[in-house]
């Protein structure tokens, strides 16, 4: 794995940066400093680097909220990332957490509920599997347990972060759950496009057939922006921080949502490692 000094975003390892200078500092050149920042050792920065400029020129304070947030996704135990839902329609204010979801993506709007009806959770999985396998999307099936598990985590954990390993080093990626939707978005993105931030991926469960003790998962992603096996991967690292997490993997996850002070993406990226090779 490529060294620390090419991991994206190293503004994120370093508390020091421009955010914490001087209030006497004009906005103008905590901005300068700030964009110096995201171009030290960021492989990725010069695909956005058109967009962060002009961003920066039209209002450094914007500029400076923006880095704010993806310095310090997490503050004061509240998201300072908006809800999918909100992102796609800006104008919309928003009543309650339900209200900001996303409509609740259904099982009928890719199969035909009535021939699996008589069907087993084996043959039921079976035929999802099948389907899926000359498509170019993720596929997968849970017991419900497993769902009823990864629901009730994220509850608690309904934005982290993962990092996804590069031959430059590494790329956060941020996920949020929202209805039965997990929405990953890659954090540079984000904080460049705001509410046009596109998604990378997206992995829906369908719970339709849970009476038979099966979810489907199926996962969408932007093959301009990951291959299959990075998609895999993210999802991979989902299952891992979700459903089969060790003290170590919960421990970050507390660490992430309620003490994001005390946050240290070094660990989590040393978590990934470990998973890799193991």
């Amino acid at each position: 794995m490529a060294c620390a000094r090419n991991l994206l975003f190293r503004v994120f390892l370093n508390n020091s940066v421009s955010l914490s200078r001087t209030i006497t500092m004009s906005a103008t050149r905590r901005a300068e400093e700030a964009i110096e920042k995201l171009k030290e050792g960021n492989p990725y920065y010069s695909k956005y680097a058109t967009k962060i400029a002009q961003l920066q020129q039209t209002s450094a304070e914007e500029f400076l909220d923006r880095v704010e947030r993806v310095v310090n996704p997490i503050k004061d135990g509240q998201s300072q990332a908006r809800t999918y839902s909100e992102l796609l329609n800006p104008k919309q204010k928003l009543q309650s957490q339900e209200e900001a979801e996303l409509p609740h993506k259904k099982l009928t709007d890719i199969m035909k509920l009535e021939l699996i009806a008589d069907k087993s959770a084996e043959e039921v999985s079976q035929i999802w599997l099948e389907y899926h396998k000359t498509k170019e999307v993720l596929a997968a099936t849970l017991s419900t347990s497993q769902y009823e598990t990864l629901m009730t985590r994220a509850k608690e954990h309904p934005v982290f972060l993962l990092p996804l390993p590069r031959s430059e080093g590494f790329e956060f990626v941020m996920l949020q759950f929202a209805a039965n939707t997990v929405h990953f978005t890659p954090l540079l993105a984000y904080q460049v496009h705001q509410e046009n931030a596109p998604e990378c991926l997206t992995l829906v469960h369908y719970t339709e057939v849970e009476d038979k003790g099966v979810v489907l998962m199926r996962g969408e992603y932007d093959t301009k922006v990951l291959t299959a096996q990075e998609a895999q991967c993210l999802a991979n690292e989902l299952q891992m921080f979700y459903l089969k997490p060790d003290e170590g993997k919960l421990s970050l996850l507390e660490t992430f949502t309620r003490k994001p002070d005390e946050f240290k993406h070094m660990d989590l990226i040393k978590e990934v490692e470990n998973i890799q090779l193991v």
